[in-house]
C-alpha cells in the first residue's frame, strides 16, 4: 500500500506533508512525500524561514517519483498546498501522466486556497486547481469556504452544499468532503465535516472546541487517504478521520500548544 503525497513541508508544526505523512504512515500505509515548499513554520509566526521550491525542483522529484515505478505502485495520490503557479501547472502535468498509467489509482485534491473568507494562495493557482486538478479528482476537501469560492456558490444550509457539490461534478463526477462547515441546521456548538456522494448527504458532527490549530485539513486528507489506500469506503474512510481529528484536538487543548499535538496517533501505539 502506498500513498503519493504532494504537499508543503515544515520544520516546525504539522501542516502539509508534516502532518499526512505520519498520520499515513501511523495507519500502516507507506508515503512517498514531495514537498512543494520548505519552510520553518507556518507563515502565522512572526518569522518564516525557507521558501517555495523551485518549479524546476518539483518537476524532476516528481519525475524521480515516476522513474521508480511509485506511480504504478501507488493506491491514492493526494495534492495539497501547490505553492506557485508554476508548481500548480508541474504538479498537474504529472497527475494527468498518472492518471493514465494507473487506472486504479484514487485522485484526492485537497483544493488549499484559503479559508475565513480570504484567499491566501498566489494569482494563477485557483485556475489549476478548478480546470485542471478538480476534473481529474475522485475526491476532493476542501473547506466551506474553498467550496464556495470554486462553485461560484455561497453556502447557507444543506441545500446550498449539494448545489455546490453538484457545480464541481458538472467536469466529471466527484465525491466532496466538505470540511469545517456551519449550516443553517448544525447544531448550536457543533463543527460539520460533511461528505456528499451522488447528492447524498453524510454528515459528522462534533463539538466545536475554541482553539484552531493549523493543519487539520492536511491531517484530514492524509488519514481519508491512508483508509482508502487499504480498501475503506469513503464513508468509513471520512468517519475515522473525524474521529481521529477530534481526538487530537481534544488532547492539543488539554496541552494548551499551539501546534496538534499528533504523536502518538490516537487509537495507535508510539
Amino acid at each position: 500500500m502506498l500513498v503519493i503525497s504532494i504537499q508543503s513541508q515544515v520544520v516546525h508544526g504539522h501542516v502539509g506533508n508534516s502532518a499526512a505523512a505520519y498520520a499515513i504512515q501511523a495507519e500502516g500505509v507507506n508515503v512517498a512525500a514531495v514537498p512543494t515548499t520548505l519552510l520553518s513554520n507556518h507563515p502565522r509566526y512572526p518569522t518564516l524561514r525557507g521558501r517555495v521550491l523551485e518549479t524546476e525542483l518539483v518537476a524532476d522529484l516528481l519525475k524521480g517519483v515516476e522513474e521508480r515505478g511509485l506511480v504504478e505502485e501507488a493506491a491514492v495520490l493526494v495534492t495539497g498546498y501547490l505553492g506557485s503557479p508554476g508548481n500548480a501547472n508541474v504538479i498537474a502535468d504529472f497527475v494527468e501522466r498518472a492518471l493514465m498509467r494507473n487506472a486504479k489509482l484514487v485522485y484526492l485534491c485537497d483544493p488549499v486556497i484559503g479559508d475565513d473568507g480570504r484567499v491566501y494562495v498566489a494569482d494563477g493557482i485557483l485556475d489549476v486547481v478548478r480546470h485542471r486538478l478538480l476534473p481529474a479528482a475522485k475526491l476532493t476537501t476542501p473547506n466551506q469556504f474553498e467550496l464556495g469560492l470554486l462553485a461560484g456558490l455561497a453556502i447557507a444550509d444543506a441545500q446550498d452544499l449539494r448545489a455546490a457539490c453538484a457545480a464541481l461534478a458538472r467536469s466529471g463526477p466527484i465525491d466532496v468532503v466538505a470540511t469545517g462547515c456551519t449550516l443553517a441546521d448544525t447544531a448550536e456548538g457543533r463543527l460539520e465535516t460533511i461528505l456528499c456522494a451522488d447528492g447524498d448527504l453524510s454528515r459528522f458532527a462534533t463539538p466545536r472546541l475554541p482553539i484552531r490549530p493549523y493543519g487539520t485539513g492536511d491531517l484530514l486528507s492524509g488519514l481519508i487517504a491512508a483508509q482508502l489506500a487499504k480498501g475503506e469506503t469513503t464513508e468509513v474512510a471520512v468517519q475515522l478521520a473525524v474521529e481521529t481529528i477530534f481526538a487530537v484536538l481534544v488532547r492539543t487543548q488539554e496541552a494548551g500548544t499551539a501546534e496538534m499535538r499528533l504523536v502518538p496517533l490516537p487509537g495507535r501505539k508510539p
